[in-house]
């Protein structure tokens, strides 16, 4: 049986963590290969100074190798220890160099190499831990094992095609041999060689891709949390582990809300139908969540309720808009280029509404602003909304799923400001006020899941 293993952030980030990793691994007989992540914060320190290029960058280096060696040193003897520490060393080196480059000439490469950097030092972390523990690992990075990606820098996509031969000749001999391969996370090379960053949450998704690649049988992601819940257990105090889904209810619960893995995890798995286990690092024994491409029929009409909170509402307003097609077009256009995202769109007569995170409305007004149609009339935004994802199996097949699920909402006081219905098969998304969303989110998970 062929696995690949993805560790986070958390499950990197402090010595019960990767402790408990060594055990994991250790204790896993089949064929593996192990993705990372960088270490909790490292990527968020790494990130700020790009925008800032503060604090200075020996107040950067020291913080980064004072993290890592304050975690590794109870881990490893003193042999390895100071091998550990020289190696740290020589690589936060080449961080310097291209550092002082970026500080005298910007730019999105040099800005995607230096945010890839704290996946480079936690599989060299990784690697030197699971030695400890008399495991025969090998460390590469994703240059090394041939993960191409294309797009835009911080948000590029694997070419799934180009990997997996790279993927086949790199590392499966490696396995065959009986290695552990342990494999840097977030990023792949561009078709010049440059590393190309697969966005926050990426390394989820390098997972999956690496899993495609090699024809695994399941990719586990070992997380902080059990799996996919019925809901935010901060907001229904008896919210369950969701023990087996298929792959569209965990991209839409991944995708609005649900923060155990990345969206984009699911659809190399699903090409290939491999089975996805999220996991527990800090409670190995538990179920977790598996995710495949069918699932057991479950006990209530919704499967989750997730909340994506800090949202507003774009409303674009014309009387044009129903009578030119290339309006819309040009609007939607005008608001994704400036890199924002877009979670739910809404249509009528003379108006267009769109959902955007809050931090982005600056933004995607002055796109709008640039935009030269005297046929926009008007922009107006809501803030401090919510966007509520109710997902189940097949819900719009349902016949009165959606009036069942407004009735609850009406019974929690809030008022819907805006619907998505009918783009997925197993979601009903829909606006509310943010000061309502906790109150929907708890009826509608007694009403419809909990006991």
């Amino acid at each position: 049986m062929m696995r690949v293993m993805k560790f986070g952030g958390t499950s990197m980030g402090s010595v019960e963590a990767l402790s408990n990793v060594r055990s994991i691994v250790s204790n896993e007989p089949s064929k593996k290969v192990i993705v990372v992540s960088a270490m909790s914060k490292v990527t968020n320190l790494l990130i700020s100074w790009i925008d800032s290029k503060q604090p200075p960058i020996e107040d950067v280096l020291e913080t980064l190798f004072d993290r890592h060696m304050e975690i590794l040193e109870p881990l490893l003897s003193k042999e390895l220890r100071e091998a550990y520490e020289q190696d740290v060393k020589k690589r936060l080196e080449k961080l310097s160099e291209l550092m002082k480059h970026y500080t005298f000439q910007p730019s999105t490469a040099l800005a995607d190499a230096i945010s890839s950097w704290g996946e480079r030092l936690s599989s060299l972390s990784l690697l030197y831990v699971l030695q400890s523990a008399g495991v025969d690992a090998i460390r590469m990075t994703s240059e090394e094992a041939g993960i191409i990606a294309k797009g835009p820098p911080g948000m590029g996509a694997c070419d799934l095609e180009a990997t997996s031969p790279n993927l086949k000749k790199n590392i499966l001999p490696l396995i065959e041999e009986g290695k552990t391969v342990v494999l840097t996370g977030f990023y792949g090379v561009n078709d010049q060689g440059r590393p190309l960053t697969l966005g926050r949450g990426g390394s989820d998704y390098s997972a999956a891709v690496v899993a495609y690649g090699l024809d695994a049988d399941v990719l586990e992601i070992w997380t902080d949390v059990d799996g996919f819940m019925t809901a935010d257990p901060r907001l229904v105090e008896n919210a369950e582990t969701i023990e087996e889904m298929n792959y569209t209810e965990a991209a839409e619960l991944a995708y609005f809300g649900a923060k155990v893995l990345h969206a984009r995890t699911m659809e190399p798995a699903r090409q290939k139908n491999i089975e996805i286990k999220v996991r527990n690092t800090f409670n190995p024994k538990g179920k977790g969540t598996t995710i495949h491409r069918l699932r057991g029929v479950g006990k209530g009409l919704l499967r989750s309720v997730a909340l994506k909170p800090n949202l507003s509402i774009v409303k674009i307003y014309s009387s044009e808009i129903v009578y030119d097609p290339q309006l819309v077009c040009k609007i939607i256009t005008s608001i994704s280029g400036s890199g924002v995202n877009t979670y739910a769109i809404s249509t009528s007569l003379s108006t267009l509404a769109v959902v955007i995170h809050s931090s982005a409305v600056g933004e995607a007004l002055a796109s709008l602003n640039s935009l030269e149609e005297n046929q926009i009339e008007r922009i107006k935004v809501k803030d401090n909304v919510c966007l509520v994802c109710a997902v189940g199996d097949n819900m719009i097949d349902i016949p009165g799923v959606a009036a069942r699920i407004f009735d609850a909402v009406e019974h929690a006081g809030a008022n819907v400001e805006m619907i998505s219905e009918g783009a997925s098969d197993v979601a009903l998304n829909f606006v509310v006020p943010s000061y309502a969303a906790p109150s929907v989110i708890r009826k509608l998970h007694s009403m419809f899941i909990g006991d």
